[in-house]
């Protein structure tokens, strides 16, 4: 049976472990939860269920996980679903024809001299034919637990989040029947799942299972300034002039509260629109030109993503 968690996540990079496992990311990621955040990760450790986050594209759902995975020292595995994306592919592929083919080199191997290389696969053993998923792998690590990240799992099937249910509980294990193996969890996974609402809401079994947090923007100065200074920070990398950041900070947050745009600019693009303001050009953008709301928005093609915010840009309706 598999044994409980022991790990508490604080969303501070210091924290890494002194021994982390060799599949834990090796940087640290920029990331700073909000209080209600660090406690949803922390509850979805303690009573082991999925943890399924919410919020408009760029506000770091994705680097939630590998974040977690790095302060925890964890092995971090992570799982792009797809539209075609089935929950099998999570736990293991097996390629029957790779095994097919080497059944049939074997054969003509059999004609060759003894002192001839050996083939690097037995076809007569046929776990060699089989690729652990994201899920796999966490489920088959006898040492410690892993973080998984089953990013944009709306992309997939409707099917598709139910089908996970069946491993995402008790008794924690699966069959490859291919192979004749049972893989039973040694220690839970911490599971952060990560959904857009590209077709709608997520059965409601799979919502049931799953502990839930939206995370919103961080609408405010200090908080947007707060991202810029861990960025630079862990990055290691000079960091634009405070009086930039602030100018910089008040123009997008004035930007988003126009309430104008279809796809407002999230934290990402944020920072890449900073970054350009920083090191594109032969000189830091001037923070008093910035500040002129009369003057062109610089780098727009950083901050606007459908036609009908650019063209409101050019018209000088969205700047």
């Amino acid at each position: 049976m598999p044994i409980a968690n022991s790990y508490t996540f604080a969303a501070d990079p210091a924290r890494r472990s002194a021994k982390p496992h060799e599949d834990s990311p090796k940087t640290p990621e920029p990331y700073i939860a909000a209080g209600t955040l660090i406690q949803a990760v922390n509850l979805a450790i303690f009573l082991h269920r999925p943890l399924l986050l919410e919020g408009e594209a760029g506000c770091g759902k994705s680097m939630l996980a590998r974040a977690v995975a790095y302060e925890l020292g964890l092995p971090f595995y992570r799982w792009d679903v797809r539209s075609t994306s089935k929950a099998q592919e999570g736990l293991y592929t097996y390629d029957a024809i790779l095994r097919l083919h080497d059944v049939q080199t074997a054969k003509l191997e059999a004609t060759r001299p003894p002192s001839a290389a050996k083939p690097l696969r037995d076809p007569s053993d046929p776990v060699g034919y089989r690729t652990l998923g994201a899920l796999g792998k966490a489920f088959a690590l006898q040492t410690c637990s892993a973080v998984v990240l089953i990013d944009e799992i709306d992309k997939a099937d409707v099917d598709f989040p139910n089908d996970l249910l069946a491993v995402l509980d008790e008794p924690w294990r699966f069959d490859i029947a291919e192979t004749g193996e049972t893989i039973t969890a040694a220690h839970y996974p911490i599971i952060i799942v990560t959904s857009n609402k590209e077709k709608g809401n997520l059965p409601a079994p799979f919502l049931r299972r799953c502990l839930y947090h939206y995370i919103d923007f961080p609408s405010q100065p200090e908080q947007l300034q707060r991202i810029v200074d861990i960025h630079y920070h862990v990055k290691q990398e000079a960091a634009p002039a405070s009086a930039l950041v602030q100018v910089a900070t008040e123009r997008f947050l004035t930007l988003r509260q126009q309430g104008r745009l279809h796809k407002p600019p999230g934290t990402s693009e944020f920072l890449d629109w900073l970054g350009a303001l920083h090191r594109f050009g032969s000189a830091p953008y001037a923070a008093d030109d910035l500040k002129d709301e009369n003057k062109a928005l610089p780098f727009p093609e950083l901050l606007y993503k459908l036609r009908i915010d650019w063209q409101g840009h050019a018209q000088g309706g969205a700047a």
